[in-house]
């Protein structure tokens, strides 16, 4: 089998979004959960999720607040908001309808 692929580009922040509608999570468990559900294809690099995190923030999507993590360490746990979890269903939608485009060509082309 293949390398793991980088993550497209454009897709972190559904990624993020996505996970976050589980339950509150501190930036590496959500590096780990996108790669655990995506049976290791997708691997999201800290030079990528951290700079997202914050821009998510600045949006308004997510909220953050400090705790401890499991490993009794002082970690930045995110949460979704109400506007997060409005924009996720927007990005939902959207992606639904260009990876279908994509399928179609794909499979017609």
């Amino acid at each position: 089998m293949g390398k793991p692929s980088d993550l497209l580009q454009g897709t972190l922040d559904l990624l993020i979004l996505r996970t976050l509608a589980w339950e509150p999570m501190h930036g590496w468990a959500i590096a780990n959960r996108i790669e655990q559900v995506s049976g290791k294809i997708l691997l999201v690099q800290q030079g990528s999720l951290y700079p997202a995190l914050h821009r998510l923030e600045e949006q308004g999507w997510i909220s953050a607040e400090w705790g401890e993590s499991e490993n009794k360490r002082k970690a930045k746990f995110y949460s979704l908001t109400s506007e997060g979890k409005a924009r996720l269903e927007l990005e939902r939608v959207q992606w639904e309808r260009l990876s279908g485009a994509i399928q179609l060509v794909m499979e017609k082309a």
